[in-house]
């Protein structure tokens, strides 16, 4: 790269005693296929004693053009290496890249093309893990061409390791922390975050590979105590109060601080051993609960958070150590059932002496319907499900169960009563020894002529829940995913004629990856032509002018549901009353079809005909076009004492025939050779 070239990409690396990791990190740089002379890689090594700085030299030499390196005493965090880097980046965006991490080849070409095509400031690539490091997951389910922090799960992670534009690092003047021990991140990528004209999200490639040492050296495991994590928790608590005004939008921010790093650091705090440090930074986390948590900010919180932040509110650490120990030991007492709520014993729990709230230990929203089903299939019009389904720690005492299709896309639902069965099974095999789930089983049929308070089901995806009420309290979960083997997991269209004549087609299937029960009603996704498949058309020996046609359904029809139709040019000719067959639902299916017949009936005049197999119902357009059999040779046969054939095209893609009357005149000129 010449001087004056400006780069795409300054990757920033800051280098602490980094060997051996280093050398695979450099050259995951320079090995991007974005282009060595779109990148700058901009080293800044400080005061490594393990030969970090001597591998960065020998690198600079072997790629001039790409690697600078920067050697400074030791500044004690990755700060004043970051800074140092931004202080001396050229290119239109910043990547910082942690040494022991390394980069997918293609990382930087894809986050660059993201920001150029959504004028990005941020761009986050896919994270993995190595070595055992977990890796942020939440932002990565779907690439995300733009969005903010308040609309997706990007301000669940605020480490670096990501994409900005170096004019809005510039324009916000914004620089790592150096007076911080960890956290130094959080300022920096939420400030980007907060003012970013949008945010871009790559999740179908592996961008950056996040690596667990194996002398277990990474920043962020190495810094202990409380005090560290209480000064970034106030210093970003300042930050979000400041920056965002509206506090719905805060608490949206907030709940991932407390949901993080309040945990850590309450987690740090229990390590405490020095009595001094302990109660001044109990009563620093006291401080930033009170001032930041508000009451619909707890009430998103599991029952053992909410728990754990009222303790640590009210300076009851002894009480939070147990309550600790107790969530650790995954210790679980019966569930209390009162008035249509449940409530977790967890230590305390009604405690005259603590006076801690009920609502600390409320788990109603947390509770989830468990299901299994053991039949799941259609007959004719009608849903047969029938299976076990209870709300997870609560007795199916005063039980009863329904079974709900909502539609997908419109929210509209339908509810069937289920028939309450016995299931003693259920308990000895989930009840844990303290609930009773015996009234569990369901059997329920769903009419799809009359689902839709006794109306045909509309078209649409509906997806099958099963409702549960027991003691009060209602669930409902998505069901289908736990089935019995047995059950057809196969997407199968069935055609489901209505009273009035019509028709329409029903498919059970279940969803990818989740596996849960759906109704496609109306081919919204699953179209029944699909699964009709010709397989040839042959002369009958036995009949001239009789062809057979043979394939295979893969769908619920009936042999009257399927039949040959005849197209020419000038019109579309039904060949029922002359085709006779069977069909196996779903299997092979025959079809003879007499075109001598319907030439002699004038179904089909004289002309060139294409065959093709099609659901008889006249509201349905499917069509499957008969293949052509190539080889086949002329059927001779009568009409009304006359001669007439059946002459196959050969070379057409589909099965054409051309009937007509033997004309004399040309088979004896034919014969004698004249005109030809």
């Amino acid at each position: 790269m010449s001087d004056a070239a400006v780069p795409d990409v300054s990757v920033v690396v800051g280098a602490y005693n980094a060997m051996p990791y280093l050398t695979r990190c450099i050259r995951s740089v320079v090995d991007q296929t974005l282009g060595r002379d779109r990148i700058e890689l901009i080293a800044v090594n400080d005061g490594s004693t393990d030969g970090t700085g001597e591998e960065l030299d020998r690198m600079a030499e072997e790629f001039p053009s790409v690697v600078r390196v920067i050697h400074q005493e030791n500044s004690g965090g990755p700060s004043a290496p970051r800074n140092v880097g931004i202080e001396q980046a050229r290119g239109r965006f910043i990547f910082f890249l942690d040494a022991d991490d390394y980069l997918g080849e293609e990382a930087l070409q894809r986050m660059v093309s993201m920001a150029d095509a959504n004028s990005s400031d941020v761009v986050l690539g896919k994270m993995v893990g190595v070595g055992g490091r977990g890796a942020p997951k939440s932002m990565f389910k779907r690439n995300q061409p733009k969005t903010d922090v308040f609309s997706s799960a990007v301000y669940w992670t605020l480490n670096p390791l990501k994409l900005f534009r170096r004019d809005l690092i510039e324009r916000l003047g914004l620089r790592f922390r150096t007076d911080m021990r960890t956290g130094e991140d959080q300022p920096f990528v939420s400030m980007a975050y907060l003012h970013a004209r949008a945010i871009s999200v790559v999740a179908d490639y592996d961008c950056y590979y996040w690596v667990e040492r194996e002398d277990g050296n990474n920043v962020t495991r190495t810094t202990r105590g409380t005090h560290p994590r209480i000064k970034y928790l106030r210093v970003m608590m300042e930050l979000l109060a400041r920056e965002v005004k509206s506090s719905t939008k805060r608490d949206i921010l907030l709940r991932r601080h407390f949901d993080v790093d309040i945990k850590s650091a309450l987690r740090h705090l229990l390590r405490e051993t020095e009595p001094e440090i302990r109660d001044s930074a109990l009563a620093e986390i006291q401080q930033l609960i009170t001032a930041n948590l508000t009451e619909e900010l707890t009430e998103r919180y599991p029952a053992v958070h909410r728990l754990r932040l009222h303790l640590a509110r009210h300076g009851m650490l002894e009480e939070l150590r147990e309550v600790t120990r107790f969530d650790q030991a995954r210790k679980r007492g019966k569930v209390v059932v009162e008035k249509g709520r449940a409530y977790a014993a967890y230590p305390y729990f009604r405690d005259i002496g603590r006076a801690v709230p009920d609502h600390c230990y409320d788990i109603t929203r947390e509770l989830t319907v468990r299901h299994h089903l053991d039949v799941a299939e259609m007959d004719g019009s009608e849903l047969e499900l029938s299976g076990h389904a209870y709300i997870h720690t609560v007795d199916t005492v005063d039980t009863a169960i329904e079974a709900v299709l909502r539609e997908r896309d419109s929210g509209v639902e339908y509810s069937f009563p289920a028939e309450n069965l016995a299931a003693p099974s259920v308990s000895e095999e989930a009840g844990e020894g303290m609930y009773d789930y015996g009234q569990s089983g369901f059997r329920v049929r769903i009419d799809t002529l009359t689902a839709a308070d006794g109306q045909v089901l509309p078209s649409g995806l509906w997806d099958l829940h099963m409702r549960v009420r027991s003691q009060g309290i209602v669930k409902e979960g998505r069901t289908g995913n736990k089935r019995s083997d047995g059950i057809d997991s196969e997407a199968r269209p069935r055609l489901v004629h209505t009273p009035d004549g019509a028709s329409h087609v029903v498919t059970p299937y279940y969803t990818k990856p989740y596996g849960n029960f759906t109704l496609d009603v109306g081919q919204r996704k699953h179209r029944l032509q699909s699964h009709v498949k010709v397989d040839r058309a042959a002369w009958a020996e036995d009949a001239p002018g009789t062809v057979v046609i043979s394939g295979h359904v893969n769908a619920g029809v009936s042999p009257g549901d399927l039949v040959v139709r005849a197209t020419s040019v000038e019109r579309t000719v039904d060949l029922a009353a002359f085709q006779t067959g069977e069909v196996t639902s779903p299997g092979p299916f025959e079809f003879r079809v007499s075109l001598a017949k319907a030439f002699a009936d004038k179904a089909l005049p004289a002309g060139v005909w294409e065959l093709a197999v099609c659901l008889s119902s006249p509201d349905l357009a499917a069509t499957v076009w008969v293949p052509n059999t190539p080889g086949l040779t002329t059927s001779r046969f009568r009409r009304r004492g006359l001669p007439a054939y059946a002459k196959p095209l050969d070379k057409r893609q589909v099965f054409s025939v051309r009937l007509a009357l033997v004309d004399p005149v040309a088979g004896l000129r034919r014969r004698l050779g004249i005109g030809v």
